[in-house]
């Protein structure tokens, strides 16, 4: 069966069948227990985080939610984080890098909250925040795109040793509604954005940008929900065993100079 086209992969993702992190946490870490709050303002359920073991390995979890029905809609806030979910990543970024813990980013939102109470506690400052921090982290930082990565609210959770995304993920600066309210001025045309953004799995990897492509049974990851998870558990345990036998203190350079090789220009 050919791949699916980039429409039907964004219906997909949009889909309420598309499993999220409460369908592959319980099943990738065992005794994970989840951690609350920014110790600033307060917590936010559209950014789930804790502590848990991958295999024998402590490794600390940072996950977007999307949710599967309209009462999880609404208390995640359609995965759309507030700026207090980010500084609550980035308190639990900090404790992984002090006890020598990698940290797994999964990452699932269609871009970060715009109202106007996260304006006000300062959205824009807590992910540059994360984005400067996690630069710098002297610990492991595996992220996985298991859905939509759209705009600086996957960017957020986006810098790492090791992007990987699932065979039907998207990944993009800009959610493709944000790219067609921009160049066309009419929101209804993301899907003509979405096809000519090249945000596509396959053309991140070719990019440079996605390091490994995680395949999806026919028809999508909802299918086989065990099988995807073994899949993840295997890639994530692969990369953390490899990325925590290199010095730490050479992984902000080399983390720097992953960042640094992408996209192209001329003097």
């Amino acid at each position: 069966m050919p791949p699916l086209t980039l429409i039907q992969r964004l219906e997909l993702l949009r889909g309420i069948r598309r499993p999220s992190v409460n369908d592959y946490i319980p099943l990738i870490f065992k005794d994970f227990t989840e951690l609350h709050g920014d110790r600033c303002f307060g917590d936010d359920p559209a950014i789930l985080a804790g502590i848990g073991l991958l295999g024998s390995r402590p490794v600390t979890v940072i996950a977007q939610v999307k949710g599967r029905d309209i009462e999880e809609l609404k208390r995640t806030n359609f995965s759309m984080p507030h700026p207090e979910g980010y500084r609550k990543a980035l308190r639990l970024a900090k404790q992984a890098e002090k006890f020598h813990r990698p940290v797994i980013c999964l990452i699932d939102t269609p871009g970060a909250f715009c109202g106007i109470g996260a304006e006000e506690r300062g959205q824009g400052e807590a992910i540059a925040r994360n984005l400067m921090e996690f630069m710098t982290l002297k610990t492991p930082v595996i992220s996985l795109i298991l859905g939509e990565g759209g705009s600086g609210g996957a960017l957020a959770l986006g810098v790492c040793d090791e992007l990987a995304m699932l065979e039907n993920a998207l990944y993009s600066v800009i959610s493709p509604q944000g790219f067609a309210s921009i160049l066309w001025k009419d929101p209804s045309r993301e899907k003509e954005a979405a096809a000519l953004m090249k945000i596509a799995a396959e053309d991140l990897f070719n990019f440079g940008i996605c390091d490994r492509i995680i395949a999806e049974p026919e028809g999508g990851a909802h299918n086989n929900i065990p099988l995807m998870a073994a899949n993840i558990s295997a890639y994530i345990t692969e990369a953390a065993d490899r990325l925590s036998a290199l010095d730490r203190d050479t992984l902000p350079d080399r983390r720097y100079a992953k960042f640094r090789r992408i996209g192209a220009f001329a003097e």
